[in-house]
């Protein structure tokens, strides 16, 4: 999975081509990671019901014709308060200021909260001269008239170019959203590959793969406290896997929970890890999972760039 792979001759398109990047933007939770998951049409970003669970700018790519969208999945825009909060929100307008289009997600039940009046107000001030659309997601929650209510609200606080109401996770309108997306990238070779779906290292996936495992298998704060890294990949002559990963965790009390009573809690998110793995590669993998503990991950350079982000980014 390289960026400077070739790609055959048979598989290009006879006219012109375009591509381009999309950056998807909004609240942790508003649907961001199923989208795009839903757009690539297979897994290559963490789903769970926790918030602030991505934290590496993950690009999915989908082709539309003749267009190549390569999605910029950001981390979910919050307040931050410790390093890795705000090296994770500056990697999420870095995405943004980057990308050809924004898209941002807002969800349909919740509204205009406090977190969306602050992402539009600095869509004002970061955004000249991008294009940028808005997305109701999760429509199915609300009744058309608070939906109609909604979108005017949104668009008068913002010139939005367009407004699509869609269900990431039932599908509806993700089709119209992505085709709108293909008009919109500039002419051009494409980026990758056509059967490339992520730019992403294999290890890095891995690893976030194990790390959703987890933190939907834990709870409260501890999932924020830990990391996954993928230590060694070896592929064998009979052509399995063998996977070795760390999950460092801050604290002794910590490293008991994710290892659970007599192992239990570890060995269940390993087989869901694998199985998921498995699915994904399409060929048998040996997983095998170790934690250790290390107090200040979150102050370590290395830790930041082995999931995606800039430690100086986290600086105050």
């Amino acid at each position: 999975m390289t960026d400077d792979t070739e790609i055959p001759a048979e598989v290009r398109p006879d006219g012109p081509t375009s591509a381009g990047f999309v950056a998807l933007i909004g609240e942790p939770n508003a649907g961001k990671s199923t989208l795009l998951n839903r757009m690539v049409g297979a897994k290559v970003s963490i789903v769970t019901h926790k918030v602030q669970t991505t934290r590496a700018r993950i690009r999915g790519v989908c082709m539309e014709g003749p267009a190549q969208i390569v999605f910029v999945d950001t981390p979910g825009l919050f307040r931050p308060r410790r390093r890795l909060d705000r090296a994770m929100v500056a990697a999420a307008w870095s995405g943004a200021a980057d990308a050809d289009v924004v898209v941002l997600l807002v969800e349909a039940h919740r509204g205009i909260t406090e977190g969306v009046e602050t992402i539009l107000g600095a869509l004002t001030e970061r955004a000249q001269g991008q294009t940028v659309a808005l997305a109701i997601n999760k429509i199915d929650r609300v009744e058309a008239k608070v939906l109609l209510g909604l979108t005017e609200a949104l668009n008068a606080r913002f010139p939005f170019v367009e407004t699509f109401m869609i269900s990431a996770e039932k599908g509806f309108g993700v089709d119209t959203l992505r085709r709108w997306l293909a008009t919109q990238l500039p002419e051009g070779p494409w980026l990758y590959p056509e059967d490339q779906i992520a730019d992403l290292p294999m290890r890095m996936i891995a690893a976030e793969m194990t790390r959703e495992k987890l933190t939907l298998r834990l709870h409260q704060e501890l999932p924020y406290q830990l990391t996954v890294e993928t230590e060694s990949w070896e592929e064998r002559k009979d052509g399995t896997a063998r996977i070795d990963q760390v999950i460092y965790v801050m604290r002794d009390g910590h490293k008991g929970i994710v290892l659970g009573n007599k192992g239990e809690t570890i060995k269940i998110v390993s087989q869901a890890a694998r199985a998921e793995l498995e699915e994904f590669l399409g060929r048998k993998v040996h997983l095998f999972l170790q934690v250790k503990v290390r107090p200040n991950w979150q102050e370590e350079t290395e830790r930041y760039s082995e999931i995606g982000l800039n430690f100086k980014d986290g600086s105050e």
